[in-house]
């Protein structure tokens, strides 16, 4: 399936546990290159909680530094990178 797929279907799951969850949120960076990138969340949890879904077939070391990028970015301590393949 596409990871959008898998995204929308644990945001539901989630929200069947009644936690806070934002889905494709928004994610402004502010760098001397490109001032105005912005990026998107999968998935915010209850504000503290990042994950990050993927479906490929292996996971690359890119994948952490974006996630980890996400976590500086928001000052947050906690992400989940799933590829559900």
């Amino acid at each position: 399936m596409l990871e959008s797929a898998y995204e929308a279907c644990l945001m539901f799951e989630l929200l069947d546990l009644n936690l806070c969850v934002e889905r494709q949120k928004p994610l402004r960076l502010s760098i001397a290159a490109n001032p105005g990138l912005r990026l998107s969340l999968d998935l915010l949890i209850e504000n503290a909680i990042i994950v990050d879904v993927k479906s490929i077939e292996r996971l690359a070391p890119v994948h952490s530094a974006q996630l980890l990028s996400y976590l500086r970015q928001l000052k947050l301590k906690l992400g989940l990178l799933i590829n559900s393949m």
